[in-house]
C-alpha cells in the first residue's frame, strides 16, 4: 500500500504530465488515457525521479492471478497433498516464488503468508457462522495439525477465542430471533379490525 506522500507524489507526476486518472484501492491509480511509447518512458521517468516506479500490466496480473489460487487453495485445501503452499503457487503460475513475493508484498502492503491466513480465517469465520462444521471437522478440513492449533491461531489474529466468537454469534442469532419476534407481535397486535 502506497504511503500518503508516495500517493501525493504520484498525483503530482500525473498533473505536471497532463494526465487524469482515477485513485483506487491501495494507493493504485488508473491512467484514464492510452499512452503510447514516448508518453510511456516519460512518465516512467518521472515516477522514478520521485521514488515510485510503474507497474507493468503482466504484474497486476500476476497478483490477481496469486490472489485467486490463494482463495482456491483455502476453499480447496486437499489441492496441496505433499507440497508447499509455495511451490504449488511456483508451478501453477510458472513463476519464481521469491520474485512473486517481492512483488506481492511491494503492491499490497503484505506478504502473500499474509494474505493467504487473512482469506484462510474469513473462510473459517463463515464456517464458524453458518455452523455446518465443528471446530474438530473445520481443523481436519482446513489441514490443521489439531483443534489446538487452529484456536491458537484463530485468537491469535482475529483477538477471541473461537468459542468466544461463537458465543457471540449465538447471541446475535437470539437477538435477531427475538426481535423478529416481538417485531411479529407488535404488527398484530397494532393491526386494525376491518369489520
Amino acid at each position: 500500500m502506497l504511503s500518503a506522500r508516495c500517493r501525493s507524489a504520484a498525483k503530482l507526476v500525473c498533473k505536471e504530465l497532463g494526465l487524469h486518472f482515477i485513485m483506487l484501492g491501495h494507493g493504485e491509480l488508473e491512467l484514464m488515457e492510452t499512452l503510447n511509447d514516448a508518453q510511456r518512458s516519460e512518465f516512467k521517468t518521472a515516477l522514478s525521479a520521485v521514488g515510485l516506479e510503474l507497474m507493468d500490466e503482466t504484474e497486476l496480473v500476476l497478483i490477481e492471478n496469486i490472489k485467486k489460487t490463494i482463495q482456491q487453495v483455502v476453499l480447496h485445501p486437499e489441492i496441496l497433498t505433499e507440497e508447499t503452499f509455495s511451490s504449488y503457487l511456483s508451478k501453477k503460475l510458472k513463476c519464481d516464488y521469491a520474485y512473486m513475493a517481492n512483488l506481492f508484498s511491494e503492491v499490497s502492503g503484505a506478504t502473500i503468508e499474509q494474505y493467504f491466513v487473512t482469506i484462510e480465517l474469513e473462510w473459517i469465520k463463515e464456517m464458524i457462522i453458518y455452523g455446518a462444521l465443528s471446530m474438530p471437522e473445520i481443523a481436519q478440513k482446513m489441514k490443521y495439525s489439531s483443534v489446538a492449533h487452529l484456536s491458537s491461531q484463530f485468537k491469535k489474529l482475529v483477538g477471541l477465542s473461537s468459542i468466544h466468537f461463537n458465543a457471540l454469534k449465538n447471541q446475535r442469532m437470539l437477538l435477531i430471533a427475538e426481535t423478529t419476534h416481538l417485531s411479529g407481535i407488535n404488527h398484530s397486535h397494532g393491526a386494525k379490525s376491518t369489520q
